[in-house]
């Protein structure tokens, strides 16, 4: 009885029961549940709060279903007309991908390399599980209906790339990259480092871009008189609590949208308008707040300015490529690389801009879609538009960016270098020198005594011929004793 007693009923993730599958794909149903809560929570909350509710709880949990599978960018159909709702909400979806990635991470950490992807794989089952059970429970009548089968393969495919990462990173690290395999005038020595950092370096400039046209656009709206934004916070608490929460999880589109915005492409509120620097052309939006804060029609003006913005944010990624191409930064606890060539800096500044380009393209084409039928079926910014404007932007600040602070780090440390040497040569050369003048002189005194002397004996009359010689003798002795004196 102590023995059964002492004994956990419910014991660590890995060794439940002795069947680490079975506590794998509890974890996984585990990480679901929790993305589910995280939308569930706020929504039925809503729902209980709003005083004159038509629809009853399976209608609220249905809504937190749809927005769920929505975040994983799965779409769903909206209406009778079934119109097409195909705009992903980033905040949802990158708490989705950040407790998937986490959760594999643990789950191979735990396993071991033994059985590397056995535990990865029952974790996404019970993650696919979760799926399908929420997407049944969306297909059926109301205002927001999911499409089972495409939206089950969105959640499994999307779990599946963020699981299989949270593996890799809890393994061991690929050695080399595409870069290692670059002929050797065109290889930077350990760049992949350095060419992610680079690029998120890029990418977070690129958002706080976007983050500052945003906050500008904001403060314009409320110096004005809130306009359209104050209008649509009139419909009572819970009307205000909810566009609220729906404006902040919006809100990282926003971000994305402002980028594009400040990158030059721009980005749509509609099939035929565009909102850009050269411009804004827009007819009826919806009502929302995030809608509010567009630009008016006409001629861009002085938002021409905004293209400014990524150029600061190339800065970070031209100073660290600069630096790593000098040779200022190697792997934790091994030796520095050499100076990369001009050739190889290039390479790894077009490398990051590659990589910019890319995250562009995804969140430019996850952050827009479709909000409805007819019109509203294009929002947000044009994908490749997007991708080659990031990647352009980068390329124009950090190849001559990085080429730059190369010169300049390789230049002063030439200069300390000669400075070091000099330090070193300098003293044992001064001393020198002045050991020679010393020399000089003091043989030249000598040298003067001597004749003095010889010419006393001379006009004395006392050594006579003697004198020559001892004036001879002590020429001689000072040639080939210089550092001596008569006494010696």
């Amino acid at each position: 009885m102590t023995q059964l007693m002492g004994r956990p009923i419910l014991e660590a993730p890995g060794e439940l029961g002795g069947r680490p599958a079975l506590a794998d794909l509890l974890a996984g149903v585990r990480t679901a549940l929790v993305g589910l809560a995280v939308v569930g929570v706020p929504v039925l909350g809503l729902w209980v709060v709003t005083p004159d509710a038509d629809d009853g709880a399976a209608a609220a949990t249905r809504l937190a279903g749809v927005l769920w599978l929505l975040g994983h960018g799965a779409p769903v159909l909206r209406g009778a007309a079934d119109a097409p709702l195909t705009v992903t909400p980033l905040l949802l979806g990158a708490l989705a991908v950040v407790r998937l990635h986490r959760a594999g991470a643990g789950v191979a950490a735990r396993r071991g390399l033994r059985s590397r992807w056995g535990g990865p794989v029952a974790l996404w089952a019970g993650y696919c599980a979760v799926a399908v059970v929420v997407a049944l429970h969306c297909a059926g009548a109301g205002l927001f209906r999911s499409r089972v089968v495409w939206d089950v393969l969105v959640v499994a495919l999307v779990a599946a790339l963020a699981t299989a990462a949270g593996v890799r990173s809890a393994g061991t690290p690929v050695a080399g990259s595409l870069l290692d395999r670059l002929p050797p005038p065109y290889r930077p020595a350990g760049a992949a480092p350095v060419v992610r950092a680079a690029a998120s370096a890029a990418g977070a400039g690129l958002v706080a871009a976007g983050g500052v046209l945003v906050a500008v656009s904001a403060v314009l709206d409320a110096m004005a008189g809130g306009g359209r934004g104050m209008a649509l916070l009139g419909g009572g608490p819970a009307a205000l609590l909810g566009l609220s929460l729906l404006s902040l999880v919006l809100l990282p589109n926003a971000l994305v949208w402002g980028a594009a915005y400040a990158l030059g492409p721009g980005f749509a509120v509609g099939s035929g308008t565009v909102v850009s620097p050269a411009g804004t052309a827009l007819g009826p939006v919806p009502d929302f707040p995030l809608f509010a804060l567009l630009p008016d029609d006409g001629p861009g003006g002085w938002r021409w300015v905004v293209l400014v913005l990524p150029l600061l944010a190339g800065v970070v990624p031209a100073v660290l490529l600069g630096r790593a191409a000098a040779g200022l930064r190697g792997p934790a606890g091994g030796d520095r690389p050499g100076p990369w060539p001009p050739a190889a800096t290039v390479a790894a500044a077009l490398a990051t801009a590659l990589v910019v380009g890319a995250a562009a393209v995804l969140s430019g084409w996850l952050s827009g879609g479709a909000l409805a039928g007819g019109r509203m079926v294009r929002l947000g910014p044009v994908p490749w538009w997007t991708g080659l404007a990031a990647a352009g932007w980068v390329v124009l600040v950090a190849v001559p960016g990085a080429l730059l602070v190369r010169h300049r780090v390789l230049g002063a440390a030439d200069r300390r270098a000669a400075g070091r040497q000099a330090a070193d040569r300098g003293p044992a050369a001064g001393r020198g020198a002045y050991a020679r003048l010393a020399r000089r002189a003091r043989r030249g005194a000598l040298g003067l005594r001597a004749r003095t002397y010889a010419l006393v004996l001379r006009l004395s009359g006392r050594a006579g011929g003697a004198s020559l010689d001892l004036d001879e003798g002590l020429r001689e002795g000072l040639d080939e004793r210089p550092g001596r004196g008569l006494a010696d």
